[in-house]
């Protein structure tokens, strides 16, 4: 009987850090939710502006010359949109805008009113750091200066409408992450002291022989540390778990997609581990190490 008393120890001992490692991972992730939530909602008012497009209607019967005249001048406003080293600037026709309508709703203006109503226009794609309401209505105020200019018109109500949710939604998940990251120091804090409850003794027996605070605590910080990491490893596994299941079943996800700021919540989840880990068992050694000795008892 007496030879399974170790194991049966080892295992008791072991129990309250595998609590803490569990507790941590599992706050980990909840934070790490929210942080994906607040990539995709960024990433989406990211996209809507990208394809953000301005058309600019023409004066009728505008020679050639003038048309490119124009063109090359809007090509070089430093609001414009460049892909392939290439501005984003198209000609529609008002033969090519028909066209599209009768697509669109089919009904034919042309046979309806007897002449085509519609203009040349020309669609901009704007760079994205212009796509908000003050700079759209500045753009929008050059482009109607601009000689054979008829109309500028944009999706005035879309921007406007994607911006401000787009800020309240950031503001509500950061104001919950703040909560839950307080509520979630506190609790790891807690179960970190309850983990070192069964050390108090040994810490207080390496005092007795002369240890200094640093060589009682840097085995203790260590460990809580590598365990810190670990369970933010942990966390972002399970989060990269979770975001490819939710690609695999929503194929419309998969556009949002952004590794770069993926890759860099889950690098927070690591050092965020490690951090709480480190600080949270710095802060309950440091108070044992104060204890008396009927305090310990």
């Amino acid at each position: 009987m007496p030879q399974f008393r170790p194991a049966r120890k080892k295992k008791l001992g072991s129990y309250p850090y595998t609590m803490v490692m569990f507790s941590i991972t599992m706050a980990l992730l909840v934070v790490g939710l929210f942080g994906l939530l607040l990539v995709h909602a960024h990433k989406i008012s990211g996209v809507v502006k990208e394809n953000l497009e301005v058309q600019v209607f023409l004066e009728r019967n505008l020679p050639e010359t003038q048309l490119l005249r124009l063109q090359r001048t809007l090509a070089q406003k430093p609001y414009i949109a460049y892909r392939q080293n290439q501005p984003q600037v198209r000609f529609l026709s008002k033969e090519e805008g028909v066209k599209q309508f009768i697509d669109r709703t089919g009904e034919d203006p042309v046979a309806l009113l007897g002449d085509n109503p519609l203009r040349d226009a020309y669609i901009l794609k704007l760079n994205p750091e212009f796509a908000d309401s003050s700079q759209l209505r500045r753009i929008s105020q050059d482009l109607q200066q601009q000689q054979g200019v008829f109309e500028v018109t944009y999706p005035q109500t879309l921007i406007t409408s994607v911006n401000q949710n787009i800020r309240k939604i950031s503001l509500v998940l950061l104001g919950f992450a703040v909560i839950l990251l307080l509520v979630v120091a506190v609790l790891i804090n807690n179960t970190i002291k309850l983990a070192l409850f069964s050390q108090r003794f040994l810490i207080r027996s390496m005092q007795l022989v002369g240890a200094t605070a640093w060589f009682i605590q840097k085995p203790f910080l260590r460990r809580a540390t590598w365990q810190g990491v670990l369970s933010g490893a942990l966390a972002a596994l399970l989060l990269l778990a979770l975001l490819q299941y939710a690609y695999y079943e929503f194929d419309e996800l998969a556009l949002l997609r952004d590794d770069r700021l993926i890759g860099a919540v889950l690098l927070v989840l690591l050092v965020l581990g490690g951090v709480i880990g480190f600080f949270s068992s710095y802060r309950a050694v440091r108070k044992y190490l104060r204890m008396s000795l009927d305090e310990l008892y």
